[in-house]
């Protein structure tokens, strides 16, 4: 017998602001997070300048307001930091204790997607080998940029004594560790769980690695707020930005017997392998394909039940294309119907992160009676010819919302919430 999962927390904090209720209200404004990172404008390596110098960074993000000893900063990469402040507020918003007592934090768990970890401090730490030899090398390096130590910290601050671990599955790492925390509430593992995924991977390498790649924007240096364009037809690739997203799940009756707020239920989840190449997606989005109907399955969910999707969107040529495909294949007529959306838009792409902060973004979204928009979408993309919710937020009531998220090595994760209905 399987159990109901409700979420009962939610929290994020993105390029839009340090808070959900700051990043809420840009999202609906159509507001953009995107802006010039100062310092790369003059950075130079072997003679060569940056090809973009744009991303979204979380504005004015101290992580001494969130870190509770101010020692574990200074041991903590950034990536673990905006998990812990996304993480503080969805604790909050579930009204739990400060930290679950023995009983309750052995039925409890953590498990935070992180797609490439600390990867500023390990070119921190090995700029220090380098020019000041191994002793300099500090003893926190390795707990500070491998990707389980967000989790371990969280588990540490809560007193989570059950599942702890990091999901690292690229641009799906997110989705599959809220997924994935859903199977084990689901299934009996776990009362409750805190989960998400949390990324910052804003360094001139990833950049490079990226552009290399041909996978990001470079012609929006000069107008960053507008480079960034999901399915519209002068898309050409995505915006990397930080951030972290972070939902409390529970055992519906555990959330009843303490009187817990519940915003939405989990209903669904589905991931995937496309199996056919690590960096493009499947033609026709084939492996997304079979995610989405993996997830509305095991929600016993028609197609035309979900109003509303949170699309992967990155602003690809490919990517959005064969997401777009995906839909109409599986939703068939109800595709020209469904409201669709890509918060890429004005977030950029928060790699592991994006995950987490889509879903709470999903969940949001059905509780408040609001779609985000996807903005700079000025010429339809003839391939793309959904409802993206162009430019400006939409008031629409939906019961059921769906959360697309597809990594490299043809990964994909899908989350279904649902209206809470009692």
């Amino acid at each position: 017998m399987t159990r109901r999962v409700v979420v009962t927390g939610v929290g994020m904090t993105t390029p839009l602001g340090v808070t959900t209720e700051e990043s809420w209200q840009g999202l609906i404004a159509g507001k953009s997070g995107i802006v010039t990172i100062e310092e790369w404008t003059t950075l130079e390596f072997a003679g060569h300048k940056l090809p973009v110098t744009i991303g979204g960074r979380v504005p004015g993000f101290d992580p001494e307001a969130w870190v509770e000893q101010k020692k574990d900063v200074r041991r903590m990469e950034r990536f673990i930091q905006l998990a812990f402040a996304a993480s503080h507020q969805a604790w909050q918003s579930a009204g739990l204790p400060a930290a679950l007592d023995d009983a309750e934090g052995n039925r409890a768990g953590c498990i935070v997607g992180v797609g490439l970890g600390g990867l500023g401090g390990i070119l921190s730490a090995y700029d220090n080998l380098r020019e000041k030899g191994p002793r300099r090398v500090s003893a926190f390096f390795i707990p500070m940029i491998v990707a389980n130590l967000a989790p371990g910290n969280l588990s540490i601050r809560y007193n989570l004594r059950g599942a702890n671990w990091a999901p690292a599955s690229a641009c799906a790492s997110g989705s599959h560790g809220i997924g994935e925390a859903f199977m084990h509430v689901r299934e009996g593992r776990a009362d409750l769980m805190l989960c998400g995924g949390a990324e910052s991977t804003l360094d001139p390498l990833a950049v490079a690695g990226f552009a290399s790649m041909h996978a990001l924007c470079t012609t929006g240096n000069d107008d960053p707020a507008r480079a960034s364009r999901p399915f519209e037809k002068k898309r050409n690739g995505f915006v990397m930005g930080e951030g972290a997203g972070m939902l409390v799940i529970e055992e519906l009756e555990h959330a009843k017997k303490r009187g817990a707020n519940i915003l939405a239920e989990v209903v669904g989840y589905g991931s995937s392998a496309d199996a056919s190449h690590i960096t493009a997606p499947a033609e026709q989005g084939e492996g997304a394909q079979r995610a989405f109907r993996e997830a509305l399955a095991q929600a016993k969910l028609a197609p035309d039940a979900v109003g509303y999707i949170n699309a992967h969107g990155t602003s690809t040529h490919f990517n959005d294309k064969s997401e777009t495909d995906a839909i109409k294949a599986v939703f068939g007529a109800h595709a020209k119907k469904v409201m669709v959306s890509s918060t890429k838009s004005m977030i950029g792409h928060l790699l592991g992160g994006a995950g987490g902060v889509e879903a709470v973004i999903s969940v949001l979204s059905m509780t408040r009676g609001v779609l985000p928009p996807t903005i700079n979408y000025d010429e339809p993309d003839p391939e793309c010819d959904l409802d993206y919710v162009p430019n400006t937020a939409r008031e629409a009531r939906v019961d059921v919302v769906q959360s697309n998220s597809f990594g490299f090595g043809g990964t994909n994760g899908v989350l279904l919430f649902s209206r809470f209905k009692g």
